[in-house]
């Protein structure tokens, strides 16, 4: 690795030449990428001292600050490509030790819902595929990666967590805006324009919402429902999980179609624990959970499908009365005309 020094003799324009990913420290300090003629050395030397100020920082601050960015940069390239296409789940046994005699595929950009009732084994099932299981868990299933089996520090590395978990409850304890919290996890994942994208995930965050709110919103005066689209549009697009993990969205009072439909139009493979009805007929795929294994899969039918448009029919409707409610409105008209029409 280059040191410091090394890097301050540089000219900018060099250093976007060697290394294109110093431009995105340059982006996140909001600093200006000219004179491009100058060394590193010369440019931290002619910053003014109020923009100093306002980052915080004098200038070998800066300068280690700069130095650490690079380094955390050539680990990460460094580091093996994490491109997940699609997870495997090589069957093991329930809790009798009865094989389950299965292999599951799932592919990005598919929607798998997990039914069965409480204690039946789907935290297992998901932990199996989190912890990219081996045969060493109380299942003995085995997870592959893109047909294969993962490169062993995959399974201990945080940078290749397999699964983003998405909770039923979920409570902000932080003193921060909803821009705020988006940005910091914005610079944390070294977004090029972290202010720009955390305003974008809070506008996809409002489609989701059933109830508007704004960027200098506080996060612990968020709703349920408002707290959870947050979470999901900042999941479909900051987190580096390939799968999304999903638990009970039906109650979440959000527009899970469309959260849906976002999650995989980013190219994530969504698992969710569900009873909805909707949400089970979305899926692609339902994994039967039984005894702590997994029972049966059952792929969507021609005939799920044409019942799928009369539910979500029937569904928006309801969410016709329940914004009626919200706008303080009566319901003293006749409900089953209404859901005729």
């Amino acid at each position: 690795m280059m040191s410091k020094d090394n890097y301050q003799e540089l000219s900018l324009e060099e250093l976007l030449q060697n290394y294109s990913y110093a431009a995105d420290f340059f982006t996140a300090m909001l600093l200006p990428l000219q004179p491009i003629n100058l060394t590193l050395k010369e440019y931290f030397n002619m910053l003014e001292s109020e923009l100093l100020e306002d980052l915080g920082m004098d200038r070998n601050e800066l300068a280690e600050r700069f130095e650490l960015f690079m380094a955390h940069m050539q680990e990460v390239q460094k580091a093996a490509p994490f491109a997940v296409n699609n997870i495997t789940i090589v069957g093991g046994r329930d809790k009798n030790g009865l094989a389950e005699n299965i292999t599951l595929n799932m592919k990005t950009g598919e929607i798998i819902c997990i039914v069965g009732p409480t204690g039946s084994g789907k935290s297992r099932l998901l932990a199996d595929i989190e912890w990219m299981a081996q045969g060493d868990t109380p299942t003995g299933r085995k997870i592959l990666i893109n047909g294969q089996i993962p490169p062993r520090e995959w399974r201990f590395s945080l940078e290749h967590k397999l699964v983003a978990q998405l909770s039923q409850n979920m409570n902000f304890v932080v003193d921060m805006t909803a821009y705020e919290f988006v940005k910091m996890h914005a610079e944390s994942r070294m977004s090029s324009s972290p202010e720009l994208k955390a305003r974008f995930i809070v506008e996809q965050a409002n489609l989701l919402a059933g109830e508007e709110f704004f960027t200098d919103t506080p996060v612990t005066a968020l709703s349920g429902g408002q707290s959870r689209a947050l979470m999901i549009a900042d999941t479909a697009f900051l987190s580096t999980s390939p799968i999304v993990l999903i638990d009970e969205i039906e109650n979440a009072g959000i527009d899970r179609q469309r959260a849906l439909k976002l999650l995989i139009k980013e190219e994530k493979i969504v698992l969710i624990a569900t009873h909805d009805p909707i949400l089970a007929l979305m899926g692609h795929k339902r994994i039967v959970i039984k005894n702590g294994g997994i029972n049966n899969i059952i792929n969507g039918s021609i005939k799920e499908q044409a019942n799928l448009s009369d539910l979500e029919r029937i569904d928006r409707k309801m969410l016709g009365l329940r914004n009626m409610i919200r706008r303080g409105e009566r319901i003293d008209f006749n409900v089953q005309s209404y859901f005729q029409e």
